[in-house]
């Protein structure tokens, strides 16, 4: 007895295969469906809103970055599930002295968690918040503000362990 007979005891006519192209086609059309739809709901992959107003200022802030690395200056930033710790010295070692310090924490694969944080100046030169960051990668751009100007942007990735669980 053939696998067909094991399979379908009737007679396999043109109703049958439409039922099957059918089914075939059914499942290949919801999974696209269903792609599409995670796809379109998840995050847009977008970091800027113009791409082109934002190279058009791409050599301005080269020039601006070459700038301040010109200067010596050295950063330290220290961030954990509890607080985050920034230090920005010059040359010589001596803390720089900022009006506001902000911190823009943002996930490189998502936006849902993305935070902006300002931290306080410390006794000790430093600037301090008692601010929580969630464990896992991050993309953080500084930005120092001294009399309303920019003087100092770092950006870095940086990956936060949880504390909590040994990480």
């Amino acid at each position: 007895m053939s696998v067909s007979r094991l399979l379908y005891r009737g007679r396999f006519t043109g109703w049958h295969m439409l039922a099957g192209m059918c089914l075939f086609f059914g499942v290949i059309i919801s999974v696209n469906i269903t792609m599409a739809y995670f796809a379109n709901s998840s995050w847009s992959g977008l970091i800027v809103k113009n791409t082109y107003v934002a190279s058009q200022k791409f050599d301005e802030d080269v020039s601006a970055t070459e700038k301040m690395k010109a200067k010596g200056w050295l950063s330290q930033l220290d961030v954990s599930d509890e607080a985050v710790n920034y230090s920005l010295t010059n040359a010589l070692g001596s803390a720089i002295a900022a009006d506001a310090v902000i911190l823009a924490f943002n996930r490189p694969v998502g936006i849902e968690q993305d935070s902006v944080i300002t931290l306080q100046p410390a006794k000790d030169g430093g600037y301090r918040a008692s601010h929580g960051v969630a464990a896992g990668q991050w993309l953080v751009k500084v930005t120092a503000v001294k009399d309303g100007e920019n003087i100092y942007t770092d950006v870095q990735r940086i990956y936060v362990g949880n504390s909590r669980s040994g990480g």
